[in-house]
């Protein structure tokens, strides 16, 4: 307890320091009664009021330039994830934004630990919604591989973002947190002495300290936040990638090696790498296919006859520049094979050409395949979609057939012609129930070639993106099988490993 004299001791001393700090401390009272004295209040006043609007916007400014240096882009989905995994990742987005550093401290690893839990736990549910614990769900080599995956996503992303980051190590940052705990008592003494010797200065001074610890506390807040999100996306991430059954154990691009669905149609060229783009054409017999992957590939290559020439899926090499690797799949018309076999074409296709003669009305079988594609799609929501796009073939044979002066404006017509192509082109849209914009117009015919190497192209190029994600997924789908299998073979043998060694164990 401190003693009465210490106690009167410690006033005398403050008492002393304020008399002689007393014209110190009079000076603002002084000038503010000087500056009214002369009228010259206001204009201070109003000085005062635009230096600190000034302050306080450079203040924002670079703050906001301090934030904008850190980058911290947030990741999203899988770009090639189908329709099926949207809504989970929504439910991880929610999850993601709603955090609040302060009740997940990144030094409290249990906390950590049990943030990953609620994220696998809210994808867990969105998979196994009547399942009483819908983790136990996930197996003990996913549980393991999906902490390495996002440990090693969450690290990566720490290096590139963060300055500095891969310099400053665990022992450092201990140190530093050692060293401001005992300078912190010093920084306060310093504190003291500089309000007291010069008080104007000090108080300047302490209120730019303030914006400085305001704007640093702000950007560490970031830092955390984003932390703490990339942490719960980057397991979300790879949650719905296990309850999807997607997720792979190996590290490799699944989309290296050809599928065996391409294998034999690359087999005369192996020096092409990886998967090809796989450009599905469909319709009815004698619709212009054939003829489409000759204007397609600028050469004689498919057969073109008066009888439906394609008995069967066949495949061509095509390489034209801005395209990526990929096959055009010929295939017979839709009334040679049934729909098995045509779901099935589709469900390995990446892009898909429906091509439709403009001269013919009978567009009943079109209707029938374009919907069986689409109730099979809507079935299987684990599969994305490959983007479709119509072919208007044949249309030199609208009416008036002896006109053919291309090109023709079907924005506005102003040709006999035109307008026919337009009105077929509305016809099929219709009729087929696909999006005008989605069908291109042309004229196969040789001598004749009109908007395959400008329109059709555009649109195919402009589709690629889609159709790469596509590939993506089914090379990813057919590699996690062939993983399984190879992993159930090297199970079985190891169990008859253990079995063969059995009797001598018990001996």
């Amino acid at each position: 307890m401190t003693s009465p004299r210490r106690a009167r001791l410690d006033r005398l001393r403050l008492l002393a320091l304020g008399v002689g700090l007393l014209p110190l401390m009079a000076l603002p009272l002084l000038g503010a009664v000087w500056l009214w004295q002369n009228g010259a209040a206001l204009w201070w006043l109003g000085a005062l009021l635009g230096c600190s609007a000034l302050g306080f916007g450079l203040h924002w400014w670079l703050e906001r330039r301090a934030r904008a240096l850190l980058r911290l882009d947030p990741s999203g989905p899988e770009p090639h994830w189908p329709p099926s995994e949207e809504a989970a990742w929504a439910k991880v987005e929610d999850l993601a934004r709603d955090l609040n550093p302060a009740d997940w401290p990144l030094g409290d690893s249990a906390r950590l630990l049990q943030l990953g839990r609620r994220t696998v736990e809210a994808v867990a549910h969105h998979y196994h919604p009547k399942a009483r614990a819908p983790l136990l769900e996930l197996s003990v080599p996913h549980l393991l591989r999906i902490i390495e995956l996002a440990a090693r996503d969450v690290g990566r992303e720490v290096r590139e973002q963060i300055p500095f980051s891969d310099r400053v190590s665990v022992g450092d940052l201990l140190q530093v947190n050692r060293w401001r705990q005992s300078a912190q008592g010093f920084y306060q003494l310093w504190r003291a002495g500089r309000m007291a010797l010069n008080p104007i200065d000090g108080l300047l001074r302490e209120a730019a300290d303030q914006l400085r610890r305001r704007a640093f506390s702000a950007a560490q807040q970031d830092v955390q936040r984003w932390l703490l999100q990339e942490c719960v996306r980057r397991t979300g991430r790879y949650a719905i990638e296990v309850y999807s059954g997607r997720l792979r154990f190996a590290d490799d691009d699944p989309s290296a090696g050809a599928t065996p669905a391409s294998a034999t149609a690359l087999a005369a060229d192996p020096a092409t790498p990886g998967e090809p783009l796989r450009i599905l054409l469909l319709g009815q017999a004698k619709a212009g296919k054939s003829s489409l992957v000759n204007a397609l590939s600028g050469e004689l290559r498919a057969p073109v006859d008066v009888l439906p020439a394609t008995p069967a899926l066949y495949p061509y090499r095509l390489q034209r520049n801005g395209l990526t690797a990929a096959l055009l799949i010929d295939s017979p018309g839709l009334d040679a094979w049934s729909q098995a076999d045509l779901l099935h074409a589709a469900s390995e296709a990446d892009l898909i050409l429906w091509v439709c003669a403009a001269h013919r009305a009978d567009r009943a079988v079109d209707r029938a395949g374009l919907d069986a594609l689409r109730a099979d799609f809507a079935a299987h929501p684990a599969r994305r979609r490959p983007p479709l796009l119509t072919v208007l073939t044949q249309i030199d044979r609208l009416r008036p057939i002896a006109e053919w002066e291309p090109p023709y404006d079907l924005r506005d017509p102003d040709r006999p012609k035109a307008r026919n192509i337009a009105e077929a082109l509305a016809a099929v849209a219709e009729d087929l129930d696909v999006p005008a914009q989605d069908i291109v117009p042309v004229c196969l015919a040789e001598g004749r070639r009109y908007n395959v190497d400008d329109a059709l192209w555009a649109a195919i190029l402009d589709r690629q993106e889609s159709a790469d994600r596509v590939r993506r997924l089914r090379c990813l789908d057919q590699a996690r099988r062939a993983e399984q299998r190879a992993l159930r073979w090297k199970q079985l043998r190891g169990a008859g490993r253990v079995l063969a060694q059995l009797p001598k164990r018990l001996r």
